[in-house]
């Protein structure tokens, strides 16, 4: 199995949010559960000047009806506070690992070992129409930096089974971030034939995403989506990204679903 084919097992979405419950009465009710895949093109890399194909399962389990709307930016969530206002609570992530044989452009730098994000998120619904999210993720073992990630989404149904979403996103992330994925020291730089580069914390990112989802039965969705990604501050001034990678960031796909009902009473 390539290391791509890994990184999509490893990175799959498991969203998981429940109404506040008692610990003996947590398990029962109705769950949904749902599974499915995407196929993906996207750079093989933040600062990649090219892209790769590669395939991610979609695997999600909730508690009673589905969220009004989330996003496949969200990263997988427990709401520990739980209301049609406001959602908040726990939030992890994935980190895939990254060296030379990602993507030649990361000859002569050091390998980013995989690890993982954990913090904490809030979803506010400003309106019917609308959602604002954040999620704030202290890294481990990859990186020992701060990742702050802001989204906006505003979405409408343009018929019965057809929702329409889009709206802007915007990433921060600490030196400890930045040092991790865009520094090149000194022995990097003798090894890999880029300048050297010592970045602080900042905005690395912002950019906007839409989706188009059909909902063809009940049970099954199928959907289309695309995300820019202009990088800035720490990220776009890397040696790596000005000589070997793109500031522009370009990711887009269609995926396809199938959810079912699990009842614990």
């Amino acid at each position: 199995m390539n290391k791509l084919r890994i990184v999509a097992l490893l990175a799959a979405s498991v969203a998981v949010s429940s109404a506040p419950a008692s610990a003996e009465g947590f398990f029962s009710g109705n769950w949904y559960v749902t599974l499915g895949g995407a196929g993906i093109s996207a750079p093989a890399f933040e600062g990649a000047k090219d892209n790769k194909f590669f395939f991610s399962p979609i695997i999600s389990v909730g508690r009673g009806g589905a969220p009004r709307f989330s996003s496949r930016n969200d990263n997988p969530s427990f709401a520990i506070y739980d209301t049609d206002v406001l959602r908040a609570g726990v939030v992890g992530k994935f980190v895939p690992g990254r060296d030379a044989g990602t993507d030649d452009a990361l000859r002569g730098l050091s390998e980013v070992k995989w690890g993982g994000e954990l913090g904490g998120f809030a979803d506010v619904y400003v309106t019917d129409w609308m959602r604002a999210r954040a999620e704030v993720r202290q890294g481990i073992r990859a990186h020992d930096g701060l990742v702050a990630d802001v989204a906006v989404d505003a979405f409408t149904d343009i018929a019965p089974d057809l929702r329409v979403s889009a709206g802007p996103r915007m990433t921060f992330a600490t030196s400890g971030y930045t040092q991790a994925f865009y520094g090149v020291n000194a022995a990097e730089s003798a090894a890999s034939g880029l300048s050297q580069y010592d970045p602080e914390g900042g905005i690395t990112s912002y950019g906007a995403g839409g989706a188009i989802t059909w909902n063809a039965t009940d049970k099954i969705a199928m959907s289309a989506f695309t995300e820019y990604k202009r990088l800035a501050g720490p990220a776009a001034d890397s040696s790596l990204v000005q000589e070997r990678g793109s500031k522009n960031q370009l990711m887009f796909g269609v995926s396809a679903s199938y959810k079912f009902g699990v009842n614990f009473d």
